[in-house]
């Protein structure tokens, strides 16, 4: 896995998305991270140290994966363009269609009521 400073992860972002825009898929995933092993974590932690801890961020398309840490710093930068990007690129995503509040509870309280009058038990004579 490669791992590339903020502003080429992004362009390269923008390359994967643009090589999948027919047919793929890219998957980006974020995770808490120290870029420390555990054992220098437990070192520093004993001698007092703080830990920086930043955002590790991972990319692929299936052929190729990129990845890069973005620190406490750079957060708000690195966030308004991966939005700026986001936007620009998911326009195949198609709209949710959303159903009336007022008929969707109208017509659940009929099935409901449906449903109570069937499960009713029926008096023998």
């Amino acid at each position: 896995m490669v791992r590339l400073q903020t502003d080429p992860f992004l362009s390269e972002l923008t390359n994967m998305f643009e090589r999948t825009t027919e047919h793929g898929s890219v998957w980006v995933t974020l995770k808490h991270s120290s870029d420390k092993s555990k054992v220098q974590r437990n070192k520093m932690k004993t001698a007092g140290e703080n830990i920086e801890f930043k955002c590790l961020i991972r990319a692929t398309d299936g052929k190729k994966n990129i990845s890069t840490m973005v620190g406490a710093k750079d957060h708000q930068r690195f966030q308004a363009s991966y939005a700026i990007l986001l936007k620009a690129r998911l326009t195949a995503l198609k709209k949710r269609e959303r159903k009336d509040k007022r008929k969707a509870t109208d017509s659940d309280k009929k099935i409901e009521n449906s449903k109570k009058k069937s499960a009713a038990p029926k008096a023998s004579a």
